[in-house]
């Protein structure tokens, strides 16, 4: 009796023990099934809640912040306000997207410090949307801006506004921003003294600077940004500005090697623009001093002002002509452009080019893109250029209707010809039939 008593009893502590373990699995379980299906979204981490944020369009982001106390106060975060684009027009003529009043004042008022990736689009062409831009710069006050950018896709905008209105505004972004790196001021009228505080607060950190058809800058000016600042790594300017001088102080021992330089030869008025020659040995020191530049040259001239250029060799790796240009003129470039590794020719006339491409597939060991617009070729010179330049031509736009057939190929024949020199397959282009 005491053994099945102790046998029982032993029995019964074992149930109790089985029925407290199932009981604890029962509520682990319960738990768990309870926070899979009762999320707590306003709880969630801000971190991730911020990351989200970062992939949203701005209005959507907005919408997004109403959900929730939490979220809003994502919204406010000032990592999703170190970069913000300014889009200005007038509604009242435009249908174009321009960022909202309200939602620019609760920036100024509220994220203005935060600001350190900015730029200003002005996509109409009104003097009102160029003010509207200066007057929100003007109120920066407090901010510490990494990069500017001040974009016109219509022109003139900027260039409307009284020049001390636009100095002004962009002055108080020079001044507070001690560690601007990045500038692009094309086709404002941004001067030289403005320039002067930009090296004076800026010359440590600046690394870009863009400022074509900026007509109230003197060589002087530009020299004045390359003798300080000696961290700059791009730089795109117009021809009148580009002196020996300033080659010189870019090749200096103290400033870093240059990595870009995009120079706009530009001609409004046939015969009324002078344009000076750099001498060699300005562009010998400054390819000493940065001997993997790239070197862009974008040409906008008419066929009689192109006699200052292409006289001897310089450093030049992309070449475009943006108005026509003559076999002359290419026959030089052939000549005295050994690094040229991208040509674009928008048109030439009437005779073919046959001589002075192969010229330039003899001399530029280094080209690897072309494009011809209103050209002519003989089909027997184009695949010879071809041959000459081999696989490394990664690029090669040219429109069917520049190729002149000759007795050793046809227009049929010809891609098949110029595919097995590239290696790959390829047709020429197709004139757009609208």
């Amino acid at each position: 009796m005491k053994r099945g008593r102790k046998t029982n009893e032993a029995n019964s502590s074992s149930s109790e023990e089985t029925t407290e373990k199932e009981s604890k699995r029962h509520k682990v379980v319960e738990k768990k099934t309870t926070v899979v299906q009762s999320p707590d979204w306003a709880n969630l981490l801000q971190d991730i809640i911020l990351q989200v944020f970062q992939y949203l369009p701005l209005l959507d982001r907005a919408h997004a912040s109403q959900v929730c106390r939490s979220w809003n106060q994502v919204f406010h975060m000032p990592d999703l306000w170190r970069c913000f684009e300014f889009e200005l027009n007038q509604p009242a003529t435009s249908n174009l997207r321009t960022t909202h009043p309200e939602l620019i004042k609760q920036i100024i008022k509220r994220h203005s410090n935060h600001l350190q990736y900015v730029s200003f689009k002005v996509v109409d062409s009104s003097k009102e949307s160029a003010e509207a831009a200066c007057d929100i710069l003007s109120q920066l006050v407090n901010c510490s801006l990494k990069t500017l950018g001040l974009i016109s896709t219509a022109r003139p905008s900027f260039m409307d506004l009284p020049k001390s209105h636009f100095i002004s505004a962009l002055t108080v972004v020079f001044v507070n921003s001690k560690s601007l790196s990045s500038l692009k001021i094309d086709d404002t009228p941004v001067d030289d003294p403005s320039l002067k505080v930009l090296v004076a607060n800026n010359s440590d950190t600046l690394k870009l600077l863009k400022m074509s058809s900026c007509p109230h800058v003197s060589p002087a000016g530009i020299l004045c940004v390359a003798d300080q600042c000696h961290g700059l790594r791009e730089l795109a300017l117009n021809y009148h500005l580009l002196s020996d001088e300033l080659l010189l102080a870019l090749s200096s021992e103290k400033h870093v090697r240059l990595e870009h330089l995009r120079i706009d030869v530009v001609s409004e008025n046939p015969g009324q623009t002078q344009f000076h020659t750099i001498q060699k040995s300005s562009w010998d020191a400054f390819i000493k001093h940065s001997p993997k530049v790239n070197l862009v040259m974008y040409f906008f001239l008419y066929e009689e002002e192109f006699d200052p250029f292409f006289r001897y060799e310089i450093p030049v790796t992309h070449l475009y002509f943006g108005r026509s240009v003559s076999k002359d003129v290419l026959g030089r470039v052939g000549m005295t452009c050994p690094r040229l590794v991208e040509l674009v020719v928008c048109a030439n006339g009437l005779r073919p080019l046959d001589e002075e491409l192969i010229c330039i597939a003899e001399r530029c060991k280094y080209l690897s893109a072309v494009g011809l617009g209103e050209c002519e070729v003989s089909c027997s010179a184009f695949v010879e250029f071809v041959k000459m330049c081999g696989g490394r031509l990664s690029q090669l736009s040219i429109m069917e209707e520049v190729l002149i057939p000759d007795q050793k190929y046809s227009l049929e024949q010809i891609h098949w010809e110029v595919s097995k020199h590239l290696g790959r397959v390829w047709f020429p282009d197709m004139m757009p039939t609208w």
